[in-house]
């Protein structure tokens, strides 16, 4: 009986080949054995690559998912006055931290935080911009200088709050408040800008930095190196114990040149007017004050000053931000006619025995308008010595005619006028020391004899700061060396049991071609003082003391005469009353110089301040 095929198949055809399969099988079998094979090979060196080949490598990154490294921020360094006073000091104190990859809701958060810690409007905004120089796991700093009642509050609810924690730290502290401001400046937390100029990975663990003044000229004094912490956590991050530890090396302390209770004494002697005094050791050029006034309290800025304090800092009256002893820009009026009259006599151009007439007025040849003395009728025949012991504007027009201002200008550059002093703080005025390439420069314009006769008296285009004012009087008492100025008096490091002094450099040797000149001008000083007529004479001091200076006036409006004004002129328009000083005279050890914002008359007005500054000084010993 033959069977029916179905699907086409060839009548006779089996169904199934069971020796093709069988075959194909094999050969399937055997490739999916190499396959097999190669992974298993391959596995293998895998293996012996990790375990063997970079054991090294992945046995250092699996202790690195144990072990956290933490940097240690070093102690800043302490600042002293020269008498050993603390003026910025580190307190123990406590700030609030949170680590954001831990804080699900941050701005709730934060929020919810304002309602047990007092915390600024732009609380929020502010630690976004802080967080930028973090990195996610890291901890960021929210408010520093928690109070003892902020940091109870917060103890209480602080299982609410994964990833917030208050951190003991020592924040710094300026227990003078705004007397030192405009010499030490402040602290503030770091930004960017602040990263540019330093050393990131020396400063992880830092949170402040010197922003203005001594906080920021010896930035890399105080600050110190960082040190670090190698801890070993668990997968939740909780340290378990210290593996090891780097220990910083905290910053230098520095000790200041500045005396406290002179800065003191001129900071009350100045009362509540607007002004300057800077007060220079002529023997080594250490500065003993450096006072502007008004000032305000470097502590708010700490922590991180809040909108409203900042703005009335802003619009209070007086510019309190403003540092008049390094940015004023005055007219040295009548404070510049010892340096004149000091050019005219080294230069040959006058002499001891040279008398002028002083009738009141001075006129140039083919002007009409007279040139005005300060004392109305002038004062008769004077020479040298009583030019300066009574300021006769006269004497010194004509002087001025004869030297020249180019001669004038090259003079009195090597008393450092127009110049930076090199004081270590940032920022100082050089001012402005005329001359004629200096007026075509500016302006483009020929030099006039006009403006030579005022130069003879400080006026016209002649800008000085205060710490030119007593740098260039400090130089005249201890016989032409002008040194370089200098805050900083010695530095002390860590485990050093001797501080280390600071020399201020000479900056200039001025020549001294005959020093029988230069005490022709000291004693004309000396006589502003204890002449008969001299124009500060109502501030001399008792008897054996001796002290040499000289009043001066800076112009604001236009007026007839240099010392005196009309009570009813308006405050804002009263002239700067200005006055330069040093004593003892026979041996000097200090020199000061004041500007007292209008003023007045500077032998009225800033003669009693510079008074009040030396017998600081002299009553303390040296």
């Amino acid at each position: 009986m033959r069977l029916q095929t179905f699907g086409g198949a060839a009548a006779g055809q089996p169904l199934k080949d069971h020796a093709l399969e069988a075959r194909h099988f094999r050969r399937r079998a055997r490739v999916a054995l190499l396959l097999v094979a190669c992974a298993v090979i391959m596995l293998g060196l895998r293996y012996v690559y990790l375990q063997v080949i970079s054991h090294a490598e992945y046995a250092t990154r699996s202790a690195s998912n144990q072990v956290r490294l933490v940097p240690v921020p070093p102690n800043r360094g302490l600042i002293y006055d020269r008498r050993g006073r603390p003026v910025a000091e580190n307190r123990p104190a406590y700030r609030l931290e949170l680590v954001p990859e831990k804080v699900d809701e941050l701005r709730t958060t934060i929020a919810s935080l304002g309602r047990i810690i007092e915390l600024p409007e732009d609380a929020y905004e502010s630690f976004q911009a802080e967080r930028e120089r973090y990195r996610e796991f890291d901890s960021v700093p929210l408010k520093f200088n928690l109070t003892e009642e902020e940091v109870a509050r917060f103890a209480v609810d602080r299982h609410r709050y994964e990833g917030v924690e208050v951190v003991p730290y020592l924040a710094r502290h300026y227990p003078y408040g705004e007397l030192l401001t405009h010499v030490l400046g402040y602290v503030g937390r770091l930004d960017v800008e602040d990263l540019a100029r330093v050393d990131r990975g020396n400063y992880r663990g830092t949170s402040h930095i010197g922003k203005i003044g001594i906080e920021r000229y010896y930035e890399s004094q105080l600050h110190g190196v960082s040190g670090l912490e190698r801890l070993e956590t668990n997968v939740q991050g909780r340290t378990l114990k210290v593996l090891g530890r780097d220990a910083p090396v905290h910053g230098n302390d520095l000790i200041l040149a500045l005396d406290v209770q002179v800065q003191q004494a001129a900071w009350d002697a100045l009362g509540d007017r607007s002004g300057a005094v800077v007060a220079i050791d002529p023997s080594d050029g250490s500065v003993l004050a450096l006072v502007s006034k008004p000032a305000y309290d470097p502590n708010l800025f700490v922590g991180g000053i809040s909108s409203a304090d900042y703005r009335a800092i802003l619009e209070a009256p007086g510019r309190p931000l403003f540092n008049r002893a390094l940015l004023g820009g005055y007219e040295p009026g009548s404070t510049v006619k010892p340096f004149i009259g000091l050019a005219g006599l080294e230069l040959g151009v006058i002499n001891v025995d040279n008398r002028v007439f002083s009738n009141g007025r001075f006129f140039l040849t083919g002007l009409d308008k007279p040139f005005r003395d300060w004392k109305e009728g002038g004062h008769g025949w004077v020479n040298i010595h009583g030019a300066i012991e009574q300021s006769v504007n006269t004497y010194f027009y004509e002087l001025a005619l004869d030297l020249g201002i180019d001669r004038i200008h090259d003079y009195l550059a090597q008393f450092g006028f127009g110049a930076p002093s090199g004081l270590d703080l940032l920022g100082e005025r050089a001012g402005v020391l005329p001359s004629r390439a200096w007026k075509r420069g500016q302006f483009g314009q020929p030099w006039y004899p006009g403006e030579t006769v005022i130069a003879g008296i400080g006026q016209g285009f002649n800008v000085v700061t205060p710490l030119q004012l007593a740098n260039a009087v400090a130089t005249l008492a201890n016989g032409g060396t002008r040194f370089t100025p200098r805050l900083l008096y010695a530095s002390k490091r860590p485990g050093d049991a001797q501080a280390e002094k600071a020399e201020a450099p000479v900056a200039l040797q001025v020549p001294v071609l005959d020093p029988v000149n230069w005490e022709i001008i000291r004693e004309g000083m000396r006589r502003v003082v204890h002449g008969a007529q001299g124009t500060a004479r109502a501030i001399r001091p008792e008897p054996p003391l001796q002290m040499a200076g000289k009043s001066g006036t800076a112009q604001v409006a236009a007026q007839d005469t240099d010392e005196d004004m009309d009570e009813t002129t308006a405050s804002h328009l009263r002239h700067h009353a200005l006055f330069i000083a040093y004593a003892p005279f026979e041996e000097p050890g200090i020199a000061v110089a004041v500007v007292v914002e209008h003023g007045g008359g500077g032998s009225r007005q800033a003669a009693p301040v510079a008074r009040a500054v030396i017998d600081a000084w002299l009553g303390l010993g040296r």
